[in-house]
């Protein structure tokens, strides 16, 4: 079920088809109307809203031209700001524009009120009609909601192209991966690491390549449960797999074949949905563009690496490493906390080196963290700030510089229960 959620998801013309078939519809239901039901309808129908055929074919045809122009309007600005995603942002979050409802329920609202007035006009025949019609009424009705659409539209691209709406749909991504992982551990409640698994074991195979985007934990858990098996998960969400590449490891009692290739999904390209690794490599994806020469935007930057502060402490509180589901049915390895901060910062410690105001910003992240995170990541923490600051030449900052940079030194050493230094006598050691 999850694959066909994905499949359709990456569909995008399905929206419009949608509404270009509701437009069929209507245009052939009001020819019936208007066919053979019109007269009957007269008396309950105020006569300013009935045109004759000719009036009509007029009408519609400038409506036509009219909303096609506007459809090719609104197409040519959603190539624009595809484009400007990917130069400026980040070509991993084209898919936050691309895969959001609004942008292709407003084309295909232009398309049908194209489609609408076009197959309405084809059927507008004077051998045909001996009254008054109803659907171009219909028609101008369809095109003022058009043109509504059209101004609501400008106002939301206007609105969502900003770099700062981005980051909020990103950071928002990230939460709901995380609080995903966070209920399913929370439902398991004490964390356990032994794993003793008996009965005849069964390698299951990928059988084509692509990405893991999606794993039904509770659902496998709930089938291991019924086969009385064992599952052990070799793979995390985001993994890229090859075909007959081994994804998990059974464990069962009989000879029966299984089932197991639907708690799984696979395809070309990652998902943030449960991939927390690649929903950060987003945001720092976006911060290393904005730090980069030629946009040369340090402050957006600053803003997402504060803001992945509070996201690393969050992730601090998962529990890391092997974990047991289910009575200790399927056994899944979360990445480690070292592994998810190195994957963060070490090429936003390559990037930004050179700007002390993302060096004081990153060590501003650190200290976030830590002020969220458990005790037991706090020294992972204080060695990553030592990782960032490895590359930095302490005698080539300013005297200010230095100071700002010792002061956050200082109160991550702090937060994390460590002894601060002097950068630069440590530098010189």
């Amino acid at each position: 079920m999850k694959s066909l959620s994905f499949w359709l998801q990456e569909k995008l013309w399905i929206t419009p088809a949608l509404y270009i078939v509701m437009a069929i519809l209507l245009s052939i239901a009001l020819y019936y109307v208007d066919l053979l039901y019109i007269e009957e309808l007269k008396p309950y129908i105020p006569a300013v809203i009935l045109t004759n055929v000719d009036l009509a074919k007029t009408i519609m045809g400038s409506l036509a031209g009219s909303l096609l122009t506007m459809t090719t309007f609104t197409f040519s600005t959603i190539l624009v700001v595809l484009t400007m995603y990917s130069s400026q942002f980040s070509p991993r979050t084209l898919k936050n524009f691309i895969h959001d409802k609004i942008v292709w329920r407003v084309l295909g609202i232009f398309l049908s009120g194209f489609i609408y007035n076009t197959l309405s006009l084809l059927f507008m025949r004077d051998d045909l009609y001996e009254t008054d019609v109803l659907s171009t009424f219909v028609g101008i009705v369809i095109a003022f909601f058009c043109l509504s659409t059209f101004a609501y539209f400008i106002h939301y691209i206007a609105t969502n192209v900003q770099v700062g709406q981005l980051i909020n749909h990103l950071i928002a991504d990230t939460e709901q991966a995380i609080s995903k992982i966070e209920e399913l551990q929370k439902n398991e409640g004490e964390q356990k690491t032994e794993w003793y698994p008996v009965g005849i074991k069964e390698t299951h195979r990928a059988e084509k390549e692509g990405y893991v985007q999606y794993l039904s934990f509770s659902k496998l858990v709930d089938y291991a449960e019924e086969q009385k098996l064992k599952v052990e998960i070799l793979v995390e969400t985001g993994d890229y797999v090859y075909e007959g590449k081994p994804l998990f490891h059974i464990f069962k009692v009989s000879d029966e074949e299984l089932s197991i290739g639907k708690f799984y999904s696979l395809g070309t390209s990652r998902t943030s949905e449960q991939d927390i690794s690649f929903a950060i490599q987003k945001l720092v994806e976006v911060a290393l563009r904005a730090i980069s020469p030629g946009i040369n935007d340090p402050n957006t930057a600053n803003e997402i690496i504060i803001r992945l502060g509070r996201l690393l402490g969050q992730l601090g509180q998962l529990k890391t490493g092997p974990f047991l589901l289910g009575e200790e049915r399927v056994l899944y390895r979360f990445p480690v906390y070292k592994s998810i901060l190195y994957k963060t910062f070490y090429q936003l410690s390559h990037y930004g080196k050179e700007d002390v105001s993302v060096l004081i910003t990153m060590l501003e992240s650190l200290k976030v963290a830590a002020e969220i995170a458990p005790q037991q990541h706090h020294q992972e923490l204080w060695e990553t700030h030592a990782y960032i600051l490895e590359g930095v030449d302490n005698e080539e900052l300013k005297s200010f510089d230095h100071e700002a940079l010792q002061e956050k030194v200082d109160q991550l050493a702090k937060a994390t229960g460590q002894h601060s230094y002097n950068l630069l006598l440590a530098k010189e050691n």
